[in-house]
């Protein structure tokens, strides 16, 4: 079976690209480049993906799309853009690193309906179980945070176990798996990872609110 895994460089779609690879499925990556502002699909660091790809030896597609809203897309906009992509690959079947979001879920399931083809959510409702294996195998850096109680001095800091610990410590509270908006991250080492890869700039900013680590350059 050949699968598209929609792949942001985040810890939850390359944990969910590793869980298709290790169901013996042949893996594709569909990386959806989208407005700043995304609902649907994670933006900072996207750029990266193929340099991600390349040390997890997965083949990647990379497609731009128009930043038109969901709502006033029509046959344009973000989930037009993965469909079309989607029909290109000539896959059976696509995955998303969902892991609680039925808004997410249910634009990839309706897409793949539409398409005739199978939808996967391989972290769907995993939890604490995936938490775990994220922060004690990946090598990942907070990239983005947008929720009372993330500051400027969380973006760039390490995704591990002790960062976990704070986010359930919030009041009000704030997902652990960042998912919802609060928070992205970038996966720079995992151990099907040919190599690690070693940020050596970023380019922060924060607006008070919100704010975002660009890498400005790997090794």
């Amino acid at each position: 079976m050949k699968v598209a895994v929609l792949f942001s460089g985040g810890k939850d779609s390359v944990f969910a690209a590793f869980a298709c690879q290790s169901a013996g499925w042949e893996v594709e990556l569909l990386t959806i480049v989208p407005a700043e502002y995304s609902t649907m699909f994670h933006h900072p660091n996207v750029k990266w993906c193929k340099a991600q790809a390349k040390e997890m030896g997965m083949k990647i597609t990379v497609v731009e799309a128009d930043g038109t809203k969901e709502k006033e897309e029509g046959e344009k906009g973000e989930l037009a853009a993965m469909k079309s992509a989607l029909l290109k690959m000539k896959v059976d079947g696509v995955a998303a690193g969902a892991i609680e979001s039925e808004y997410q879920k249910e634009r990839v399931d309706r897409i793949a309906h539409e398409l005739g083809i199978r939808s996967f959510a391989p972290i769907w409702r995993t939890g604490e179980t995936l938490l775990s294996e994220q922060t004690r195998y990946f090598e990942s850096y907070v990239v983005a945070v947008a929720a009372e109680g993330l500051d400027k001095g969380m973006l760039t800091r390490k995704f591990d176990g002790q960062f976990v610990k704070y986010l359930k410590s919030l009041k009000p509270a704030v997902s652990p798996h960042l998912e919802g908006g609060e928070g992205e991250t970038f996966v720079a080492n995992a151990p099907f990872f040919r190599r690690a890869l070693k940020v050596k700039k970023w380019n922060v900013s924060f607006d008070g609110s919100s704010g975002a680590a660009e890498i400005a350059s790997l090794a």
